[in-house]
């Protein structure tokens, strides 16, 4: 099945033992423009537990030959995978602005990561090393090898639909695991042509699966089926902590990438147009849809003023509608549900007391007026207790809390749950140190965004934002492999102690 498969109208279907094929439930589900609610993309199937076990008998019966073929020969297929991501970049972009609703040049900056992380990951093919460990013993040789898990469930997300299905199946290819791919039932376009790259990419059949459907039938399925030796899962705090119950009931791996609120900290002595350059490009780039938004600002009480007034001007200007025309800003809420959730937490917001100082209106925009859009939103006045300074909103809301000192400050950005990202601005380097040394989060920015990474640097968070491993840099593969430790005894003579 070629890539033009997902034209408008077609109905994607699974990929199971290298051929695409029908799920035997027969169902299919719209997959709708958030752009344009009347704009049908196409459909998805609508796959069952049975699809899923076809999808792992694949997988387990292709792992023997994935995992003895040679890494630096996986790596090959990686590169080739980068060649196809770089030569198809737009048409993936414009697919991805299509069906989940992020602005071109944020669709194109995403497939960059992608090949970023591919041709990174790739790279490890040649360096997956052991190591060499003195022994004990005189005439004997101990070393360690990495060996893959076997086969592997990826469970993804909506709002990363290409960055986020590339680096998991990058790291777990190229270490000899197999895979049966999970993608969010919002963005099935994407998976399919990531997937079908892989295919012209040389992957050998069965190596790669992909199953579209709910997380209760396909997810379920691959959490429990004891042929699965990990899940690899990037969503709510909700659904991976049923996951986790599932997987960890029978001893599987598990990783959890999960939810974030991401501080902001701006002193009295921050670069004032820095410090509100990021907190517009965290807060409301990809409309907020990201793990490591800006989602509080905590702001000392000096700088305060000028910060709001800085903020609020630049973001009153900023353009709201379909990601595909160019000088928007931002664009939809990713589906009806979505911005039903964002739209109770600024109700919420405003019934508890905090001051909405900009926003929080729905938008009739888009194609006739029918796109799921959201003004950016800035609530000030907001105290640690508030149900906004708390939950993670996943929408282009802020929320402005007024401090003190640095102390307070860094008091209020660990009051979390969460621990994915954070940011500072000053100039003082005491309170930099301070900040890095303390600050409970995974990913630690100085005088820039709480968004963003980089390929060869670990990804991931603290406390209930994750588990289980970092994602990307040379941290990637240690998830997707056990150590096998090996002593060598060539001295030809039988041991004379039990010791050890």
């Amino acid at each position: 099945m070629p890539i033009e498969v997902a034209e408008k109208g077609k109905t994607l279907q699974n990929f199971i033992g290298g051929r695409w094929v029908a799920s035997a439930s027969g169902r299919t589900k719209p997959n709708v423009n958030p752009a344009n609610t009347s704009e049908i993309l196409g459909y998805y199937q609508e796959s069952t537990r049975e699809d899923a076990k076809k999808a792992i008998e694949a997988a387990k019966a292709a792992f023997p030959g994935w995992k003895k073929t040679p890494a630096p020969k996986r790596a090959r297929v990686l590169y080739k995978m980068v060649e196809l991501l770089t030569k198809r970049k737009e048409e993936l972009a414009r697919a991805l602005t299509a069906e989940e609703g992020k602005c071109l040049n944020e669709a194109l900056g995403e497939v960059q990561r992608a090949i970023n992380v591919a041709e990174f990951t790739a790279a490890e093919g040649t360096r997956m090393h052991g190591q060499t460990i003195p022994s004990e013993l005189p005439n004997n040789l101990v070393y360690t090898v990495r060996e893959p898990i076997g086969v592997v469930g990826l469970i993804t997300p909506w709002n990363f639909p290409v960055a986020i299905p590339v680096w998991k199946a990058c790291a777990a290819l190229i270490t000899g695991n197999t895979i049966v791919f999970k993608p969010s039932s919002l963005t099935p376009w994407t998976a399919a042509m990531v997937v079908e790259m892989c295919r012209e990419a040389g992957l050998p059949p069965g190596v790669l699966n992909l199953v579209t459907g709910p997380g209760g039938e396909v997810g379920d399925e691959l959490a429990t089926n004891t042929d699965v030796a990990g899940i690899s899962f990037t969503g709510s705090n909700e659904i991976g902590h049923h996951l986790a119950k599932l997987a960890g009931s029978r001893r599987a791996k598990i990783q959890l990438e999960m939810g974030g609120k991401n501080a902001i900290i701006v002193l009295d002595d921050a670069e004032l147009g820095l410090a509100v350059n990021a907190a517009i490009l965290g807060a409301f780039g990809s409309t907020g849809q990201r793990c490591t938004a800006t989602s509080r600002a905590i702001v000392q009480r000096g700088i305060l003023p000028k910060f709001l007034e800085e903020v609020s001007k630049k973001t009153a200007q900023m353009q709201v509608g379909p990601g595909k025309d160019s000088g928007n800003y931002i664009g939809p809420i990713v589906d009806e549900n979505q911005l039903k959730k964002v739209m109770g937490y600024i109700e919420k917001g405003k019934q508890e007391g905090a001051y909405l100082a900009l926003g929080g209106n729905r938008l009739a925009s888009g194609d006739q007026g029918k796109g799921l859009f959201v003004e950016p939103t800035i609530f000030t006045q907001v105290k640690p207790t508030m149900t906004i300074a708390k939950e993670e909103i996943f929408g282009p809301v802020l929320s402005v809390f007024e401090v003190s000192n640095f102390e307070e400050a860094l008091r209020i950005a660990n009051d979390s749950p969460y621990g994915l990202s954070s940011s500072i601005f000053t100039r003082d380097v005491n309170h930099v140190f301070r900040y890095i040394d303390d600050i409970e989060v995974g990913i630690v920015h100085i005088n820039s965004a709480t968004i963003g990474g980089e390929a060869q640097v670990p990804f991931g968070g603290m406390k209930a934002t994750g588990s289980g491993g970092r994602e990307m840099g040379t941290t990637a593969i240690e998830f997707f492999t056990e150590w096998k430790s090996v002593y060598v005894d060539y001295t030809g003579e039988s041991r004379k102690s039990n010791v050890y």
